[in-house]
């Protein structure tokens, strides 16, 4: 199998690196480089192809590249009043220590 051959990838691995490709195209980036680019990313996420032959086969995908959770969450609470996240310091401290006794 040459270098660069897709056989071994599913048909959702497939339209996975399109979306992906889409939204870098969108962003500037060269069709080339976007979809190279789209191609790594479903291999970080998914190990591989996961066809059968294919490396990876069966196997769950664990946090992919793609989620954006954490990094959404945090600008969130760094938006906060410094009073605010201070009130809720003292709070999870009086948790804390009211459960410990």
């Amino acid at each position: 199998m040459p270098r660069g051959d897709k056989s071994k990838y599913t048909g959702k691995q497939d339209r996975k690196a399109d979306h992906i490709a889409e939204g870098y195209e969108k962003r500037g980036v060269g069709k080339k480089e976007a979809e190279r680019r789209a191609w790594a990313t479903v291999n970080k996420d998914d190990a591989g192809g996961k066809k059968p032959g294919g490396s990876g086969r069966g196997r769950r995908t664990g946090r992919p590249a793609a989620r954006k959770g954490g990094r959404k969450g945090s600008a969130a609470s760094a938006a906060r009043p410094a009073a605010a996240r201070r009130a809720s310091a003292r709070k999870a401290a009086a948790t804390r220590k009211r459960r410990a006794s």
